[in-house]
């Protein structure tokens, strides 16, 4: 007998990180570990394509950062950093009001009606983020989310010959060397699509195979994806023209972001927006929670009505009225023949 892949009984929030759970950019404890002038690290990278265009090469402005960190270590500004470091500097990462208790919450939301109980409705958080994966993961968030895209870096990188080798030294003072992972804002729609098919949960499916609507982890129409402004487009694109959320915040300090917000709803982008508190009562608070709820009460009548129409009603005893019954028996008496 065919059956589906997975339940779809999963709702997914999808989080970008920098200036959607945090105030600024992550790698602030970074630089101020090593005393690096963050402003001048950022208007460096900045420059990097400009600047490398006028020498003639072409460069990847997503990818200009993670290698000028690898630059300042190769040039003895961030000596020693390395994994183990960029996790412990995640722990001095601050979060806007709200957060982490936020995350609890929400999934806590989904289990309050017994309806939801039955079907057994879930809720899973995701952070895809074109920051740092090792410094999210040691910030407090990370108890509360399912899993993580970012940035990887790779220590002592594997020389030539090493299929030969039969054992690898381990360096303990070993820095960061090469790039392991690179998301920016168009390669977080493949984690966005890894959500969506399950191959996070299954290592046996390829993002990139065909796999229908109905045999998908999780369907679009049950993600919200919440971020902060432009350069999200294209993940609030994916997620929002096939049935999903879309959601963005702003800095309550910032006119400016109030209004990137404001255009990306008038240009149907996102759904909604407000701004990046996360507490009881607040407007962004609100919102998500009412929008889950909707998603719940639908996979609820979705799946009920499933049932309604896979099984059939058992028989049951009918009562005859008294001309049914008369008919009934007349029908049961021995007939005559009658001949003219």
């Amino acid at each position: 007998m065919a059956t589906t892949l997975f339940t779809q009984n999963i709702i997914a929030c999808i989080w970008d990180f920098d200036k959607t759970l945090i105030p600024g950019y992550m790698q602030g404890p970074l630089f101020r570990r090593y005393h690096v002038d963050e402003a001048t690290f950022w208007a460096e990278t900045n420059k990097m394509v400009e600047t490398y265009a006028r020498r003639g090469y072409r460069i990847s402005g997503e990818i200009g950062y993670l290698n000028h960190i690898l630059t300042y270590v190769l040039a003895g500004r961030m000596q020693g950093l390395n994994n183990r470091v960029l996790r412990e500097l995640g722990a001095e990462i601050e979060f806007y009001p709200g957060l982490p208790e936020f995350f609890p919450k929400l999934k806590a939301a989904v289990r309050e009606k017994s309806e939801y109980v039955k079907h057994d409705v879930q809720l899973e958080h995701y952070i895809v983020s074109t920051g740092l994966a090792e410094m999210i993961r040691g910030s407090v968030i990370a108890p509360c989310v399912e899993a993580i895209w970012g940035c990887e870096f790779i220590e002592s990188p594997f020389q030539p010959g090493f299929l030969q080798q039969k054992e690898f030294d381990l360096n303990a003072a070993a820095e960061i060397a090469q790039i392991g992972m690179m998301i920016d804002n168009t390669t977080k729609t493949r984690a966005i699509f890894e959500i969506n098919k399950g191959t996070n949960k299954n290592p046996a499916l390829d993002v990139n195979a065909r796999i229908t609507p109905e045999d998908r982890r999780i369907p679009f129409q049950n993600m919200i994806y919440i971020a902060d402004g432009p350069s999200d487009i294209p993940s609030f694109s994916v997620v929002k023209e096939r049935g999903g959320k879309a959601y963005g915040v702003y800095h309550p300090d910032r006119p400016d972001e109030f209004a990137q917000n404001d255009r990306l709803q008038h240009t149907d982008r996102i759904d909604h927006y407000g701004r990046a508190d996360y507490r009881d009562g607040s407007e962004t608070s609100r919102w998500l929670r009412l929008q889950i709820q909707s998603i719940c009460d639908r996979i609820v009548a979705d799946r009920e009505g499933a049932v309604a129409q896979r099984v059939a009603r058992p028989p049951r005893h009918l009562n005859a009225t008294p001309e049914e019954e008369e008919a009934r028996r007349q029908a049961l008496l021995p007939k005559q023949d009658t001949f003219l």
